[in-house]
C-alpha cells in the first residue's frame, strides 16, 4: 500500500499521539523504503527490586563477581538472563 496522505504538523507530542492513536500509518508511510537500524546507545528502562538471598549465597556471589571482574550486581543480572534464555 503506498501512502497518500502527508503527515500533518503536530503542536506538541500528546496531539501527535492522539493522531496516530486514531489513523492508520500505512495511509502515510511507505514501509517498502523502511531500513532496519539499531539504537545501541539506548538503556533499558530498569526497575529496582529487592529479593532475600542467604547470606552465604551472596558471599559467593561476591566471590564469583570478584573473579570475573564484574560487580555481583551484574552477575546476578547475567546470572538471571541465562536461566531466562534456558
Amino acid at each position: 500500500m503506498k501512502p497518500t496522505k502527508t503527515i500533518p504538523t503536530f503542536k506538541n507530542e500528546t496531539d501527535e499521539r492522539l493522531f496516530w492513536e486514531k489513523n492508520d500509518s500505512l495511509e502515510y508511510i511507505d514501509i517498502s523504503k523502511a531500513k532496519a537500524v539499531r539504537f545501541p546507545n539506548l538503556k533499558k528502562t530498569t526497575k529496582s527490586i529487592s529479593i532475600r538471598l542467604p547470606v552465604d549465597m551472596i558471599d559467593a556471589l561476591k566471590v564469583k563477581a570478584n573473579s570475573m571482574d564484574v560487580p555481583y550486581q551484574s552477575l546476578i543480572k547475567m546470572m538471571l538472563n541465562d536461566g531466562l534464555r534456558a
